[in-house]
């Protein structure tokens, strides 16, 4: 028999009797997550000023370049040689053509001309070209010698601005007061909101920022702005394919392989003392990060778990922990020393919460921080650009 009694279906959807069902979870799927952040940690120390500036200083290079474009007919009996710095040679010096194993005596300099003696105790000689490499091999002194003439390298400041991050909350006291769903105050809800926009801001500003091009300081109408890690490094700008390194021998010369991570590693490793430690990188470099181990893999009959994953990096230049987040460059993989790399905030002015003055029936604020980037001995870094966007 039909049932003809009051119901919940008895006045459609809009029976006012019966109360809302509303879970009080409120789920949020936009990215916010700030691995890079979470990875680097808190600084050791706080900026001063909008102008945050740091020192860095180096050795006297031992290496140097042939700048001679003619030579003997065989190149095996010049005696006299060029070369880009001579102030980086001494009067005793062992020198060594790079891909050669001659080794030559210096044994006078004048202006940016060494006199050598060629294939110094025994070496063959050999034939050099404009451009190569010279390595100095160390400088050896007569004994009872005076003592040679004092050098010294010059310390250098590198600098970088503040930036300032902001974001406004304005909750009508109405809106305070009424029931939520969910939450137990508007006004906090928003400033919780507001903060994780603005921490994912400052990760992909570290990465990606750029600093004004004039008057970087900031003005009543120019903005201050950092410069991110990717602006910030200069000497190893690494591309597949176009002689800055080798293409790894891929289907494409801009695919992410295990040759071209090692090349770029090694590349490091030649110009600095650095020691990458860390990759960040994109999904799609991940993935192709990934498949390094594909052809490695191997299960037992039993196995219910498919694992392709490669978190932890180890060559012979290093153990690096790889870091994926959204922020980075697709087509980009940056090679860090987390050591020379931190995000500092202005002293006082870490992301806080300030009232304002109210102009109404409303509760009125701002979130505000003021950040910038250390990121010292930018040869100590690489960003390898130009990869494939189109794996996996």
């Amino acid at each position: 028999m039909t049932f003809t009694g009051k119901a919940t279906y008895s006045a459609g959807t809009d029976l006012p009797e019966l109360a809302e069902d509303v879970s009080d979870i409120i789920g949020i799927v936009s990215p916010h997550e700030t691995p890079l952040l979470d990875f680097l940690g808190d600084p050791r120390r706080v900026a001063t000023n909008t102008i945050h500036e740091w020192i860095e200083d180096s050795l006297i290079p031992n290496t140097d370049k042939i700048d001679q474009s003619s030579f003997s007919p065989d190149a095996l009996s010049d005696t006299t040689i060029k070369v880009d710095n001579a102030g980086r040679f001494r009067i005793g010096d062992l020198v060594q053509p790079a891909g050669t194993g001659e080794v030559w005596l210096v044994t006078d300099i004048i202006t940016d001309t060494l006199t050598v003696v060629r294939g110094y105790g025994g070496t063959t000689a050999a034939s050099v070209t404009n451009n190569q490499d010279l390595h100095i091999l160390g400088n050896a002194a007569l004994e009872g010698e005076d003592a040679a003439a004092a050098r010294f390298t010059s310390r250098v400041r590198k600098q970088n601005y503040t930036q300032i991050f902001t974001e406004t909350i304005r909750v009508s006291g109405t809106m305070q007061a009424a029931r939520q769903h969910g939450i137990d105050d508007e006004a906090d809800y928003q400033k919780a909101e507001r903060l994780r926009e603005m921490l994912r801001d400052l990760e992909n500003t570290v990465i990606n920022g750029v600093a004004a091009a004039s008057n970087p300081q900031g003005s009543s109408t120019v903005r201050r702005t950092m410069n991110g890690i990717v602006q910030s490094i200069s000497t190893n700008v690494l591309t597949p394919g176009t002689g800055t390194i080798p293409d790894g021998g891929g289907t494409s010369q801009d695919v992410l392989t295990e040759e071209v991570l090692n090349a770029a590693l090694r590349t490091v490793w030649e110009s600095s003392s650095g020691s990458v430690d860390t990759l960040v990188m994109n999904a799609t470099q991940k993935r192709a990060l990934n498949d390094f181990i594909l052809t490695e893999r191997r299960y037992a009959p039993d196995d219910e778990t498919m694992k392709n994953v490669v978190s932890v990096y180890e060559s012979d230049f290093g153990v690096c922990r790889v870091v994926m987040t959204r922020w980075a460059p697709a087509d980009t993989v940056l090679l860090l020393d987390s050591s020379r790399v931190s995000v500092m905030p202005m002293a006082g002015r870490s992301f806080f919460y300030q009232p304002l003055g109210a102009t109404g029936d409303a509760i009125n604020g701002q979130l505000i921080g003021e950040y910038t980037l250390e990121f010292r001995n930018e040869n100590a870094h690489a960003v390898l650009s130009g990869l494939s966007t189109t794996g996996d």
